[in-house]
């Protein structure tokens, strides 16, 4: 049997079966380890480079034609514990519900 003949082989679907199943557990994983990483990013912009993030918020607001009511607050590590802890679960428990809903609409 050639490389071509097996791996055609493999990719044959049970017609009882979806094309597409998420795993729960890994999507939600990847979905809370997004959310953790892009805040860690955020956090430690925020101990780098404080002024420059100030403004982007700034300009961020003026360009939805809102007054920039925000200011930044001095890193805090506790805070970024917090936030890690928080952006996970929320991002855990989005992939989660995510990977549930897609496995139900492809199930039928």
């Amino acid at each position: 049997m050639t490389k071509f003949e097996i791996e055609k082989t493999s990719l044959k679907l049970d017609k009882n079966k979806s094309a597409l199943k998420l795993d729960k557990n890994k999507t939600g994983l990847i979905g809370g380890l997004f959310l953790a990483i892009t805040h860690l990013i955020w956090s430690l912009l925020v101990l780098i480079i404080p002024s420059l993030l100030q403004k982007v918020l700034d300009w961020i607001f003026e360009i939805h034609a809102l007054n920039p009511i925000w200011t930044l607050t001095s890193f805090n590590f506790m805070n970024l514990i917090w936030l890690l802890i928080v952006t996970f679960v929320i991002g855990y428990i989005s992939g989660w519900i995510m990977a549930v809903i897609v496995n139900y609409i492809h199930r039928r």
